[in-house]
């Protein structure tokens, strides 16, 4: 089960505090799992949700930060496999081909914190 976000304009982290080709776990639920996080694609930055669609709900890091392939290039489910793109959520690889991950929104301030639009 994918725990509920709280309301827009709850802060996640400071836009600074994701380099490019890393990805920040936000908003831990009782059970200390990160409900979401954010992943910089160049110079963009994407936030999905902390679920992968082959088992809805079932964490995606294995570690807290740790999101992405080996190679920083793709997110990745460290419990299955499954590879997505940074920028879309697009499953490219692994048991949930073809799915997208849940995108949640973002908006960043001018103070560079980044929160739930």
């Amino acid at each position: 089960m994918v725990t509920p976000l709280p309301p827009a304009g709850t802060p996640l982290c400071r836009a600074d505090e994701v380099r490019s080709g890393q990805a920040r776990g936000c908003l831990p639920d009782e059970d200390g799992q990160d409900r979401v996080f954010i992943v910089r694609h160049g110079e963009v930055l994407h936030a999905w949700r902390n679920a992968c669609p082959h088992i809805p709900g079932a964490p995606m890091a294995w570690k807290r930060h740790a999101y992405l392939s080996p190679e920083g290039t793709q997110v990745m489910c460290h419990a299955h496999g499954a590879r997505f793109e940074p920028d879309t959520g697009l499953c490219v690889h692994g048991p949930c081909l073809g799915r997208h991950l849940l995108p949640v929104p973002l908006r960043q301030e001018a103070d560079g914190w980044l929160r739930l639009a």
